[in-house]
């Protein structure tokens, strides 16, 4: 009797069984296929070799064997989808086969692979061919993922969610609608009164202070609200509320008449593209007056119907449930010239209107679904964290286990708490969405220091390249009568390719809600004899939003028109914003970071830094990281000390100086 080893190997194995034979008279082929009889019967299961003896009796494969459902004509071999790694038993799944036919396969071509063992796709799909089947390569779509969060831009059109989606798969939604409004004009109000359920009675002082989403039925048709706060405070939670709607209604009380954060709401709502229905709240009251109020939003561009405009404006009284029917009527009407539609079986889509930590539950998250349905079990990605939906509960905590568009619901199971306002999509499987937050990461990594909003500069370059054809400001003006020339002057300077969208004019500072305003809208603050509020400031440079500041009419109007020309390269000036000192060295794994002290002025984050050593500079680039002891910040001032990494530099002194400093237009 013939004793066989068998070495471990590839090649190696293949050779000194192949010698082994011809020195016993046997060819090759033979004592391969011995060889692999040997290991399947180490390894069979009992069901293994009766499916083989199954199979034995039809003959192997590659022999002339006659079907039994034999035709004239060639069959067309099955397709399988192979991701990129397989294990072998994944493989064998895929393929209906044993593993030990896998691994037989596998050996033939000089590969010896255990059953858990990975295999890349090329391999896989060699033993794929071999085995009849056509071999594809799976696509995860990761990076069509990672492009929707485009989407979260609020210049996109409305039907971001859907695009692409064939016409025929698209079927009407529950419209999506957002009430905006002054605080204390009775929004929250008007919609207990649609819902028919006491919310006010539950929030402090009367005042909304989160963002809520409710779905209600008119009828036979369902109508999903957002409630979203109306505090100046809450002047960003508003900005999200009003990307993810399709008809924003705006709350005026009639006694009151039209006030600051009345006209936000309508600059938010514009800004977002979305048509607007005024309720005209309290006009049971005595003080009443809805004819003077009439005229101030039509002084805004909203002209009521009945005053020849095209501005729906109902008439109600919410804390007397008066006039609710005529504002569904309103929503359902404008729903059908929105036309909101989505493809219900598509995987799910849509925006994050709140999130929040519980103690038992962990982090959730309220999802409001623009397109497709969300299921129980469904794996989400959303901003940089992930997770498999566990539960779902409605705006009343009942347990739901499909969410379809326009839905709102509470969702448990996430990895770690979103960001309100964040894109969420439906990945094809865990790792799949690994996949996703890892590209995310590295364009994040990849994209430190870059701004947000948009700027005058990049607007001139997009210009050229043909990219964009629109400029948004936010005007702000000293007085009331400087608003009019400034506008009349910039009207003028647009043509049929080239337009100004003066999202904002009012007077006074530059304020939070105004950079808030530019984040949403992508526009640029232009200022006229006025100044900054310290925390527009920090949110500014925070978002990159970019503030033009000046004190003569013809230099904003000339600045303006060289953009939109997109004629000549700016000039800049260099202005430094302080200096510092090095030190101490310190090397924390491949970085090197310099201990410093500012002996002048401030150092930010988001500027330029060079190294002047021996009154010559040695080094010009950008920081890194910018810490002070273990936190994370964006500027140091004079007399404290700091750590810095830069940007792909370690050769740092004990002495040397750091001159921060950044590049500023020229008027």
């Amino acid at each position: 009797m013939r004793k066989i080893e068998v070495f471990k190997g590839g090649k190696d194995t293949k050779n000194r069984v192949t010698a082994s034979a011809n020195r016993g008279g046997m060819s090759a082929a033979p004592t391969q296929r011995k060889v692999t009889e040997i290991i399947q019967e180490a390894v069979d299961t009992e069901a293994d070799r009766n499916v083989r003896s199954r199979r034995r009796s039809r003959g192997r494969r590659g022999d002339s064997v006659p079907s039994q459902t034999a035709t004239p004509e060639k069959q067309a071999a099955p397709r399988v989808v192979l991701p990129n790694s397989v294990t072998v038993r994944e493989l064998a799944n895929l393929l209906s086969a044993s593993p030990i036919d896998v691994i037989k396969v596998l050996m033939a071509n000089g590969v010896l692979a255990n059953i858990n063992q990975p295999i890349d796709f090329d391999t896989a799909a060699i033993v794929a061919s071999e085995m009849g089947y056509e071999a594809a390569e799976e696509t995860p779509a990761v990076e069509e993922m990672v492009e929707e969060e485009a989407a979260e831009q609020p210049q996109k059109p409305r039907d971001d969610f859907y695009v692409g989606e064939a016409e025929a798969n698209l079927v009407p939604r529950p419209p999506i609608v957002t009430v905006l409004g002054h605080v204390d004009h009775g929004k929250t109000t008007l919609l207990d009164a649609i819902r028919k359920t006491n919310v006010v009675a539950s929030e402090a002082g009367g005042i909304t202070q989160r963002i809520g989403a409710y779905q209600v039925s008119y009828g036979k048709d369902k109508i999903t609200f957002i409630d979203t706060p109306g505090h100046e405070a809450f002047t960003a939670m508003r900005a999200r509320g009003a990307r993810a709607t399709d008809i924003a209604v705006l709350v005026v009380a009639a006694s009151d008449g039209v006030m600051p954060q009345t006209m936000e709401a309508i600059d938010h709502a514009r800004a977002a593209r979305v048509p607007i229905i005024v309720a005209l709240n309290k006009v049971d009251r005595a003080d009443a007056n809805p004819d003077r109020v009439k005229q101030q939003l039509a002084d805004l561009g909203l002209a009521a119907e009945d005053w020849g405009g095209e501005t729906m404006v109902v008439p109600v009284s919410a804390l007397r449930a008066e006039g609710i029917e005529e504002v569904l009527e309103a929503i359902v009407l404008q729903a059908e010239a929105c036309r909101c539609r989505a493809n219900p079986s598509a995987p799910a889509a849509g925006t994050v209107i709140e999130s929040s930590v519980d103690r038992s539950r962990g982090p959730l998250g309220t999802f409001l679904v623009q397109n497709g349905t969300l299921h129980i079990g469904d794996v989400v990605v959303v901003g940089s964290t992930w997770g498999r939906v566990r539960a779902m509960f409605d705006e009343n905590g009942r347990p739901v286990r499909i969410a379809p568009p326009s839905t709102p619901v509470q969702v448990m199971g996430l990895g770690d708490v979103p960001e309100a306002g964040a894109i969420f999509h439906v990945a094809a499987d865990e790792r799949t969405a690994k996949d996703v937050l890892d590209v995310r990461a590295e364009q994040r990594r990849q994209s430190v220091g870059e701004r947000r909003a948009v700027t005058l500069e990049d607007l001139i370059s997009r210009l050229k390249a043909g990219e964009s054809e629109e400029l948004n400001l936010i005007l702000k003006t000293d007085a009331q009568g400087s608003i009019e020339p400034i506008t009349v002057s910039l009207a003028r300077l647009q043509d049929e390719e080239r337009k100004v969208t003066i999202l904002r004019a009012a007077t006074g500072n530059v304020t939070e809600s105004d950079v808030n305003l530019a984040i949403a809208s992508q526009a640029v603050i232009v200022g006229f004899n006025v100044s900054v509020d310290g925390t527009a400031h920090s949110a500014s440079e925070a978002a990159g939003v970019e503030i033009r500041l000046y004190d003569i009419i013809y230099n904003l109007v000339d600045d303006i028109d060289r953009t939109l020309k997109g004629m000549g390269e700016p000039v800049y000036q260099e202005v430094v914003l302080g200096r510092g000192e090095v030190r101490q060295i310190f090397e924390v794994r491949s970085a090197v970071v310099a201990g410093s002290s500012v002996t002048s002025g401030r150092i930010l984050r988001n500027s330029k830094v060079r190294i002047i050593r021996g009154g010559s500079t040695v080094w010009e680039g950008g920081i890194a990281s910018l810490r002070r002891f273990t936190e994370d910040v964006r500027e140091v001032r004079e007399g404290f000390e700091f750590g810095i990494v830069l940007e792909g530099h370690n050769d740092v002194k004990v002495g040397d100086i750091l001159e921060c400093y950044t590049m500023r237009l020229v008027q």
